[in-house]
């Protein structure tokens, strides 16, 4: 099951670049003490306007009950049908923990002279006993002030709290929510409150009690917010499910890492071993892998191929070398021996023929190493970038260096060829590979024609020779082939006109015509 879902999300997988994932891990793991700070803080001013809302409600319903109690206060309508626009007022909050100015703590209200206001003494008794139940819950503290701003009940009774800036506001008509510092110490339920801004201020919400459209009076009401760390206890569930997300999604990451990178890494890493111990295969590319690591198995791919047809080459090449040098070393080796042993006994004519083997043999030797030479150097030839050469110059210069009496070459060129993106010493060297290879089989005539093949240039090099053999024609690319041994071939010319066109993206087939007829592909210069 486990290889199953593996496949059918291989199919599916896209092609991720590493820097893009590194980026992301490494982006997510840099926003996560953000994350974290910014989550406490936005946790925490919710909380507090959490409490601002509690405040506001309570408030809201007292001041209610304060107003339907106030003397000579009208009688209330009872709910339309239909509630017209602007029946509805709801209140937000307001409170922003961060940005939010923190008043110093209330200061202690001093007494004042003036008469209390008696209608809001007589309101303030007549509810004092739904306060003090609200209060059971609530936990908030709250004081009924009169139309001046003085205290009518309870602690705050007779005192003046008209300089308090909530209150001027619920004076005028508005409610308004204040944070001050909260100077009692013992409110703090943990040693850890420090870390929060909330467990030091306290709310304070005043609220105006309209009656018949007039203010006649305040409820200034208290409360410390919410504490985070108890907060935090009692969310304890959604919190440990957002860490569990988190570390989930730092799984995923890392198996995005592993599967994109490290894992395919350490089996393209094995499987180097193998090759370089002369074994193994290269495995498939992964699905997962991240786009680099996909094109860093293409390119040991094609290394290992290129490896194993170069060591495969070589072998050959040793064989073939070893087999082309044996027969002119053993008559070498086989007329100094019988020189040595019957030089006296010989006749001028014999010593001449044996000494006319070794020189032969020799020649033959030179020739071979001078050719093997070419070869290595052909098949080292690098591409030459932006190089640009006249197709129809170095067929004159080659054409000139090989016409004699005994053998002519026709060329058809045409004067608006484009160039070829070769060199013209590659040209030179190919060219003269086939016309001397023409003129070696008895040939008498030989013709080179070039024609634009849409981004290529096609040359033909044709003769009247007897061409080439069914039977010679799969091998007479591979070196040291040659059907010319005994008149002095090597085998080689053929496999260097290869070599140097394959340096510059070009190639040489056999094409059918009369004689021998070889077709020479080059790519068109930019």
């Amino acid at each position: 099951m486990i290889e199953a879902f593996k496949d059918w999300v291989g199919r599916w997988w896209p092609p991720l670049r590493l820097r893009w994932i590194l980026f992301a891990v490494l982006l997510f793991a840099a926003a996560m003490p953000g994350f974290a700070a910014l989550y406490l803080r936005v946790y925490e001013n919710t909380l507090v306007r959490q409490t601002e809302a509690e405040l506001v409600a309570q408030g809201a319903a007292l001041a209610a009950v304060a107003a339907t109690e106030w003397p000579g206060a009208p009688t209330p309508r009872p709910k339309p049908a239909k509630p017209p626009e602007g029946y509805y007022r709801p209140e937000f909050t307001t409170i922003d923990l961060t940005l939010g100015q923190v008043l110093p703590e209330r200061p202690w209200m001093r007494k004042t002279r003036n008469a209390l206001d008696p209608d809001a003494v007589y309101v303030a008794r007549q509810i004092n006993p739904v306060v003090e139940r609200t209060l059971q819950t609530t936990l908030a503290s709250v004081y009924v002030l009169d139309r001046h701003g003085y205290g009518v009940a309870g602690q705050g009774y007779g005192r003046d709290f008209s300089g308090l800036p909530e209150v001027r506001w619920a004076l005028s008509g508005r409610p308004y929510t204040v944070m001050r510092v909260n100077g009692d110490l013992n409110d703090r339920q943990s040693s850890f409150e420090w870390l929060s801004k909330a467990s030091g201020i306290r709310l304070h919400h005043a609220r105006p009690i309209v009656v018949g459209g007039k203010v006649k009076g305040v409820l200034l009401l208290s409360r410390s917010p919410r504490a985070l760390f108890r907060g935090l206890y009692e969310d304890r569930g959604k919190i440990i499910f957002g860490a569990v997300l988190i570390f989930g999604i730092l799984v995923v990451l890392s198996g995005l890492i592993s599967r994109g990178v490290a894992g395919p890494i350490e089996k393209l890493s094995a499987a180097s071993r193998q090759v370089a111990a002369g074994g193994g295969e290269i495995p498939p590319t992964p699905r997962t892998a991240a786009r680099e690591i996909r094109d860093l198995y293409a390119d040991f791919r094609a290394m290992a191929e290129r490896i194993e047809r170069r060591s495969g080459y070589l072998r050959d090449f040793a064989a073939a070398v070893s087999h082309e040098f044996k027969t002119p070393l053993a008559g070498i080796g086989g007329a100094v021996e019988l020189l040595q042993d019957h030089f006296e006994t010989m006749s001028p004519a014999e010593r001449r023929r044996f000494l006319d083997n070794i020189a032969g043999d020799s020649d033959r030797l030179s020739q071979l190493v001078t050719r093997l030479l070419d070869l290595a150097r052909a098949d080292m030839a690098l591409p030459e970038a932006g190089v640009a050469a006249d197709l129809a110059e170095a067929v004159r210069r080659t054409v000139d260096a090989q016409i004699g009496d005994a053998f002519a070459v026709a060329v058809d060129v045409p004067p608006d060829l484009p160039a070829v993106a070769a060199p013209a010493t590659t040209l030179e060297s190919v060219l003269t590979i086939l016309l001397q290879n023409a003129r070696q089989v008895g040939a008498r005539q030989a013709r080179v024609r070039a024609a634009l093949d849409g981004s290529e240039v096609v040359v033909t090099v044709s003769d009247d020779g007897p061409g080439v053999p069914q039977a010679d024609r799969e091998r007479l690319f591979e070196p040291f082939f040659t059907s010319r041994r005994a008149q002095g071939g090597t085998g080689l010319g053929l496999p260097i006109a290869r070599s140097l066109l394959a340096a510059s993206q070009g190639r040489i087939d056999l094409a059918p015509g009369p004689g021998a007829t070889f077709r020479v592909t080059l790519p068109r210069a930019e």
